[in-house]
Order: structure tokens, then sequence, then C-alpha cells
């Protein structure tokens, strides 16, 4: 099999004080055939200045767009690359992870996605912690993102079967991108071998914006698979007694996280599974609940 062609899309957002750091870990990838664009919203900060400064070695189209993932499918649809690799603006690859990902590719013609290891990283690239990624299985992706965005790729071939990112989601774009995919047969591949760095620090978009981002999880879960799983349910609650109720640290903790749980399963489903009054039982018996670190 003849060699993949790359391409590689940022979405941009006033990201002036990352941008230039994400695009040198883009260039300096050494692949032959590799495509860059970068769609900006319209930033008003340094970051257009920045993206002229590279010149011809990337295309840019700055301009007023519906968000992140709108972003994304301008830049899908504006590349030809075989293989697709979204790179958000504050994000980095490491060195030499675009070869890798393309020799896992050429060696298993059958596989749509191939992810691997992913770390948080502050504003000054240093280590944070490692994302949880694991090993591939729907069944645990549908209770737990075992995908670190920056570090997963697609074949083009598989976004013109399953569609492009659904504007309707603004924190659960990837999520739900790669639940979609999973559920219609895709094949996705890990790779074990560290492949990017996801920058998290207070102003990011989910950082602050916890309750929301539960939120939309649960109704992007119930619009995909038609419920909401437990475990889902129960870290909304955790979050929402947590940062609305105001009960961290009290000894009503527990007890709110149970009925919340149950709260949030009628809200999201319309009825509570029996495996779910099991765990609410066992926190009220056993005070499993840790104030502060989430449900066991």
């Amino acid at each position: 099999m003849g060699k993949l062609s790359v391409a590689a899309v940022t979405p941009s957002y006033n990201q002036g004080q990352f941008i230039g750091r994400t695009i040198d870990s883009v260039l300096s990838q050494g692949v032959a055939d590799l495509e860059y664009v970068v769609m900006d919203g319209g930033s008003t900060d340094e970051t257009v200045a920045v993206l002229e400064s590279y010149g011809d070695r990337l295309t840019f189209r700055s301009e007023r767009d519906k968000g992140q993932p709108d972003a994304v499918n301008k830049g899908i649809a504006a590349t030809t690359g075989e293989v697709i690799a979204w790179l958000n603006s504050d994000d980095v690859y490491m060195p030499g992870a675009l070869q890798a990902v393309l020799e896992v590719f050429e060696e298993h013609p059958d596989v749509d996605v191939v992810y691997g290891d992913g770390d948080h990283i502050d504003v000054h690239d240093a280590f944070i912690e490692a994302y949880p990624v694991q090993p591939f299985d729907l069944t645990r992706l549908k209770e737990r993102c075992i995908i670190c965005q920056p570090a997963a790729f697609v074949r083009r071939r598989a976004v013109e079967r399953f569609g492009v990112l659904d504007l309707r989601w603004q924190y659960t774009l990837d999520y739900e991108f790669w639940l979609r995919l999973a559920k219609g047969g895709a094949v996705f591949r890990y790779l074990p071998r560290k492949l990017a760095g996801s920058r998290f620090y207070p102003q990011t978009k989910t950082s602050g914006a916890r309750l929301k981002v539960h939120a939309e999880i649960n109704d992007m879960l119930r619009h995909t698979f038609g419920t909401t799983p437990d475990r889902w349910l129960c870290n909304y609650a955790h979050v929402l007694v947590e940062e609305q109720w105001g009960l961290t640290g009290s000894r009503l903790f527990t007890p709110a996280v149970a009925l919340a749980s149950l709260g949030a399963s009628w809200r999201w489903n319309r009825s509570i599974s029996p495996g779910l009054w099991r765990t609410v039982a066992s926190w009220l018996t056993r005070g499993l609940i840790r104030p502060g670190g989430g449900p066991a």
C-alpha cells in the first residue's frame, strides 16, 4: 500500500499565546504530503499576526464561525488528506506522532481511527497528569471518554461515511464523534505511545463549566443511545452537589449525591435502574462517597 497523506486541521480563536507552539509541533513532524489548515474564528488577539508569520507553510482563514465544531468541519472540507489530524490551537503533538500513526494506518487498512496516549499539560507545557486512555471497548467508552482527542486520528473515509462533527454539541463534540463512529461500526485501534499534549488551565472551555459539561454529556448520550449510563448520572450529581449545593465536606454530602443521582436518572432516563438503586444503597450504608473525590 502507498504512503498515506495527512491533513492537519486546527480550529482557533484568541489563542495567540499558544498557537505558535501548536503550529510548530505540527510543522516539525517531518511527514511528506502534509496539508495544514488553521480555521480561525475571527480572533482579536495576536493570533492572525502569528499565522501570517508562517507564510506559505500553512493555510489559514480568519472569519466568524459557529464555534469549534464548525471550524473543524470547515477545515476538513478545505483539505483532501486521507488521514485527518485535528489539533486544537492550544494543544501540541509529541515528536514523531504523525509518522507513528501513519505506520499503523498503513499496516492496518481496515482501521478507521488510531488513538494513542496523551498528557494534560499546563500553560508552560509542563506535565500535569496522564490522560486516562484505555484500549478500545465501546461499553467502556460509553461510561468514560477513554480517547484523548488531540491524540486521535481518523481516516477521511470514516468522516465521509459517518459525517462530520455535530454542531449542537459545544463541549462533547469529540466524545459524540467517537461514539457515533463506534456505534456505526468504525474500527478503532489503540497505539500505546505518547502522541499529544492536551493543555489544561482554568480558562479552557471545559474546566470552567463542569456542570454544563456534565449536563451536555448526559443529553448527548441519551440522544445517541436512548439512555444515559448510571455512571454519568452519578458524575453529574457529584458536580451538582459540589458546585451548586455547596456541601463538600458536610456530613450531608453522601445522601445529597445519592438524592441528586436519583433525580438525574429521572430527569434523563425517566426511570431508575436496579443497578443505580443498589449503588445508592451502598453509598448510604457503607459511605463510599469521597467528598471532593467523586463516587467510588
